[in-house]
C-alpha cells in the first residue's frame, strides 16, 4: 500500500460509509473498510474489509498502517441517549486512530449546529446557536475535533443537508416515499420551503476530491456541501414522474400528499425515543435554509452534482422500488 492513496473508513457498512468506500475505490485509492467483528461488508471492488471494533485502536492502526486519510462514518442510533453517550466515544476512537496513523480525519457534519434561529444562508462562519440536544452535541464534537488539531491532528468537517440515496435509513424511505406505490407521499413541512439535500454518491465524491486537496487546508477545516436545495413540491413532482413511469399512478393523476403527524410523533416520543428525537427536528422543515459552498468549490472546483430527478430515481432504484408492482392501483377518485 502506498501512503498517499490509502484511506480507512470507519463504519463502512453504513449508508455514507458504503458510498464513501465506492467513491474512493473508483478514484483509485486503496480502501480499508472497518466493520464490527464478525460482520461482512458488501462486495465492493477495491475495498478490503477489516472486522475490528473502532475502539480497538492498536489492531486498527496495525491493519491500516500507511493510511493517509481516515473517514469517520460511524453513527449511533437516532436517539438522544445514544448520541449523548456513543457519538462522543465514537469520535474519540476516530481521533485516536487518526493520530496514531498520522492521517487526516474527515467526517460529515449537519445543519443541527445552527438551531431554530438559523439564517437562510449558512456559511462556514455562521454563528452556531443550536437549540436541540443533537445540535449541542454536534457543536461539542466539532469543538473536540478542533482541539485535537492543536495536538497534531489534521481534520476536515464537510457539512451537508439531509442524506438521500445509497439505500435505506433516510427520510425518503422511512417517511416521504414509504407509500409511493399506493399513490401517496408524506411530507414533513410546507411544500414551498426550500431545504438542502445531499445525494450520498455526490457527497462521497466530494470527500474524495477534498482528500486529494487536503494539503491546501488549515489543520481544522469546515466546508459546506450545497447539494440540492429544493422545495417539497419539487420532491413531489419528481416522485410523481417516477410513479407515472412505473404505472403506480394513472397518467396525469397527482400523488396525494399526506402531512407528517407531528403532534402524534411528540406524544409517541414519550415512549419511543427515536420519535422524540425526530420530533425535535420539526423546525428544519419549516425554516428555509441552504448551504453556501464557495469555499468547497474554490478548493475542488465544481461540486459533484447528479441532476435532481436522476438522483431521486436512482435512490428509488437503490431501495429496490423500481420495477415493483403496486399493491393496489389507486382509483381515480382517491
Amino acid at each position: 500500500m502506498t501512503h498517499a492513496s490509502t484511506v480507512l473508513i470507519l463504519g463502512a457498512r453504513g449508508r455514507f460509509g458504503q458510498a464513501a468506500a465506492r467513491a474512493f475505490a473508483r478514484a483509485g485509492w486503496q480502501v480499508l473498510g472497518q466493520v464490527r467483528p464478525g460482520a461482512q461488508g458488501p462486495a465492493i471492488a477495491g475495498v478490503h474489509w477489516l472486522g475490528l471494533a473502532p475502539s480497538d485502536t492498536a489492531a486498527l492502526v496495525h491493519a491500516a498502517r500507511g493510511a493517509a486519510v481516515v473517514v469517520n462514518a460511524l453513527n449511533p442510533v437516532y436517539t438522544h441517549q445514544a448520541w449523548r453517550t456513543q457519538a462522543p466515544a465514537l469520535l474519540e476512537s476516530a481521533i485516536r486512530a487518526s493520530q496514531a496513523l498520522g492521517a487526516t480525519l474527515m467526517m460529515p457534519g449537519n445543519v443541527y449546529n445552527f438551531g431554530e434561529s438559523m439564517p437562510a444562508l449558512l456559511r462556514e462562519d455562521t454563528a452556531q446557536a443550536a437549540t436541540g440536544v443533537k445540535g449541542r452535541i454536534r457543536i461539542a464534537m466539532e469543538q473536540r475535533l478542533r482541539a485535537a488539531t492543536h495536538e497534531g491532528l489534521r481534520a476536515v468537517v464537510i457539512r451537508a443537508g439531509d442524506f438521500f440515496g445509497s439505500g435505506t435509513g433516510s427520510w425518503l424511505d422511512q417517511a416521504v416515499a414509504k407509500d409511493l406505490l399506493r399513490g401517496r407521499v408524506t411530507w414533513p413541512g410546507p411544500l414551498d420551503v426550500a431545504t438542502p439535500w445531499a445525494y450520498l454518491p455526490d457527497l462521497a465524491r466530494s470527500f474524495v476530491k477534498v482528500a486529494q486537496q487536503r494539503s491546501r487546508l488549515d489543520a481544522f477545516a469546515q466546508l459546506h456541501f450545497a447539494g440540492h436545495t429544493v422545495i417539497g413540491q419539487q420532491w413531489v413532482d419528481a416522485l410523481t414522474s417516477v410513479a407515472w413511469d412505473q404505472g403506480w399512478l394513472p397518467a396525469e393523476r397527482a400523488l396525494r400528499v399526506r402531512r407528517m403527524p407531528w403532534p402524534l410523533l411528540r406524544v409517541a416520543g414519550l415512549v419511543l425515543p427515536t420519535l422524540a428525537a425526530l420530533a425535535e427536528m420539526r423546525y428544519l422543515w419549516r425554516t428555509p435554509h441552504r448551504l453556501h459552498n464557495h469555499t468547497l468549490c474554490n478548493l475542488i472546483g465544481d461540486e459533484p452534482r447528479t441532476p435532481f430527478d436522476d438522483a431521486v430515481r436512482q435512490s428509488l432504484r437503490d431501495l429496490g422500488l423500481l420495477g415493483r408492482q403496486a399493491r393496489a392501483t389507486p382509483v381515480a377518485t382517491a
